[in-house]
């Protein structure tokens, strides 16, 4: 088995642990479809599982599955790359916002995080961080009309602001209407709690600033983009459908 393969199934190991640690019992072929492999590789995995201590609990009647004891710890978190990232920089969110609620561990959390990075991804990630803003409060208005943009939305631009790559938008504005146009997803601007994101337009040839709830669809072009300093932006552009 090779390195990359090994690493697979070791990621995918841990999330089948902490997935049937939940209280839905699992079948087979549930569980196939979720990590996108065969249900004989799962069935190998839960065989590892039970060969490494795990209590696993199987209902076979109809309807029944698998699933591991609630009273088991799932043991150490390990998150990928980019998890890790949307946590640290979550966290970083949190303590600018001021919250004492729950708070208190946060430090040693990202301590922990930052600590099992290397020197090159913790550059990476300090970056990334300087690239997400934080603003006043949303007045009400604007609180009052938002909803959560689609999953496929949330990833695509995801991982564009990380890659540095432009995007293929479909908005709509304030009035309703629907654009299409590329953007290049320079900085993003959470005014609390509606987060914007603050881009080079092509179809206006400057710098805008969209509502994210506002995009309809995203499509990574494969176009990489330098980033801008963030003066380039800021005085020129005001959020729109603030």
């Amino acid at each position: 088995m090779t390195r990359a393969k090994t690493q697979d199934r070791m990621r995918r190991l841990d999330l089948l642990a902490a997935q049937l640690k939940e209280d839905v019992l699992c079948t087979v072929q549930d569980l196939a479809r979720h990590h996108g492999v065969s249900a004989r590789t799962i069935t190998r995995d839960l065989a590892l599982m039970r060969e490494q201590g795990l209590p696993l609990d199987a209902d076979r009647g109809r309807g029944g599955g698998v699933r591991l004891d609630r009273r088991w710890g799932v043991g150490r978190l390990n998150l990928a790359y980019a998890e890790a990232v949307d946590l640290l920089i979550s966290i970083e969110v949190a303590e600018h916002m001021g919250s004492a609620i729950f708070l208190g561990n946060l430090g040693a959390v990202r301590r922990q995080l930052v600590a099992s990075f290397s020197p090159e991804k913790r550059a990476r990630i300090e970056r990334l961080k300087s690239r997400i803003l934080i603003g006043p409060t949303a007045s009400l208005p604007v609180q009052s009309s938002i909803a959560p943009p689609s999953k496929p939305v949330v990833q695509a631009l995801h991982q564009a602001f990380m890659d540095q790559e432009a995007l293929e938008i479909s908005y709509q504005r304030e009035d309703g209407a629907l654009s299409r146009r590329v953007i290049e997803p320079h900085y993003l601007l959470l005014k609390y709690p509606v987060w914007y994101v603050i881009a080079q337009d092509d179809l206006r040839e400057g710098p805008r600033t969209f509502r994210c709830d506002r995009l309809q669809s995203a499509r990574a072009t494969g176009r990489s983009f330098a980033l801008r300093p963030v003066e380039d932006f800021l005085p020129k552009s005001e959020p729109e459908g603030t």
